[in-house]
């Protein structure tokens, strides 16, 4: 299910440089256990100083999921040229969870307050139940990062070495079939002529083959016409 399009109407100042993505988001994900594991023993002990730090590290955990967000953003922007379609859909997703679930944090600070103010066990144990509902959402959101990296090969210098020596191969590819089709064309130009003189000259050699017939049978009848005339001569002769 695709959630709605919500934005983060702030952006920061400064240039934030890539890379830094992957070392925050480590706390991102793991502050949220601490915290679920100090709530679930503060059922039992009932303590304020423990609730008063599991605050502390609630207002931890929004201001690192906001330094996830535009880190990852930054990173986003070095990486999105060089992903897939279907690389480019799933950070397009990434990015709305991270939106997601910095208000999710923020939204987690007010309702602490609140249970704090109530100060009951359903309260309390109602409180454990969302952290553990919004830990293993950013669980979800730390695994699509992973595979974002390891299989679409976002942020991964190898992967982008890889990317632009195959465009290089496919260009010098692509140069060498025009070069060969410009040869191809200019030796089919250079062999037409060549066909045609040879047509020329085997249309020469089957006229020159049906005009010795004909001359033959010329010699032949006026042969024919020579020797009656001298036998004729030769039979007045011996008459005389």
């Amino acid at each position: 299910m695709s959630l709605p399009d919500l934005t983060i109407p702030l952006e920061l100042p400064i240039d934030i440089p890539a890379l830094l993505h992957p070392a925050v988001v480590h706390f991102a994900v793991a502050i949220p256990v601490v915290i679920i594991l100090l709530e679930f023993i503060n059922l039992f002990f009932r303590k304020r100083a423990l609730s008063v730090f599991s605050l502390f590290l609630i207002l931890v955990v929004a201001i690192v999921m906001a330094g996830a967000y535009f880190t990852g953003t930054a990173d986003g922007k070095e990486a999105f040229s060089l992903l897939s379609e279907a690389g480019k859909a799933d950070l397009k997703e990434h990015k709305l969870l991270g939106i997601y679930l910095v208000y999710g944090s923020l939204a987690l600070v007010i309702l602490k307050l609140m249970f704090m103010a109530l100060s009951g066990v359903i309260s309390r144990l109602f409180f454990v139940l969302i952290l553990v509902g919004f830990t293993a959402i950013t669980l979800k959101q730390g695994q699509e990062g992973g595979e974002l990296v390891y299989k679409y090969g976002a942020n991964s210098e190898a992967v982008a070495n890889v990317i632009s020596d195959k465009d290089d191969l496919q260009d010098e590819f692509d140069e060498l079939k025009e070069s060969c089709g410009s040869k191809e064309k200019s030796s089919t130009k250079e062999e037409e002529p060549k066909k045609e003189e040879a047509k020329a000259e085997e249309k020469q050699e089957v006229e020159a083959t049906n005009e010795t017939p004909k001359e033959e049978e010329a010699t032949e009848e006026k042969t024919e016409e020579e020797t009656p005339i001298e036998s004729n001569s030769t039979e007045t002769n011996s008459t005389n």
